[in-house]
């Protein structure tokens, strides 16, 4: 089993929500340390799906989005004499909220043609609706977990 981790880096809450979730997203949206630019791409795409949707509230949107994208199965390479087998294991809560929120993030990025706040916006409300490539990429991993069951008993 793994030991635990100690000098984890602990984020403080975000000035706007007081959410240490969304700083988390902050950070993993942003690139080259600019963190201005991606504070103003994720509140960008808050105020965007209020608009949209037409609710108050636009973190439990949030909150959906990232429930429905969380995995629970993932799949391990493990080498065991000469042969790699793709081993299923069950995911760890940080790894869940950690990969839920990247493949929200990649997903945007994939599209093209629109401000990021926008692509972002737009996936945050698919994925809240249990569609979208985030939701997609979701169903892949549990599909691969799911074939591969026959290689539980080689977990670790």
């Amino acid at each position: 089993m793994r030991r635990k981790v100690k000098n984890r880096n602990i984020v403080k809450p975000d000035p706007v929500f007081q959410s240490e979730k969304i700083e988390k997203f902050v950070n993993y949206v942003m690139e080259r340390g600019k963190k201005n630019a991606a504070r103003s791409i994720v509140y960008g795409a808050f105020d965007a799906i209020k608009e949209k949707e037409k609710v108050e509230n636009a973190l439990e949107i949030f909150d959906t989005a990232l429930k429905n994208t969380a995995p629970q199965m993932e799949v391990r390479s493990r080498r065991v004499g000469g042969a790699n087998y793709q081993v299923p294991r069950e995911v760890r809560a940080e790894r869940r909220s950690y990969l839920s929120m990247k493949w929200i993030i990649l997903a945007a990025r994939a599209k093209k043609g629109q401000p990021m706040h926008l692509k972002l916006a737009d996936e945050i409300i698919l994925a809240s609706k249990n569609e979208g490539e985030a939701v997609k990429k979701r169903e892949n991993t549990h599909k691969m977990a799911d074939a591969n069951k026959a290689f539980a008993h080689l977990a670790w």
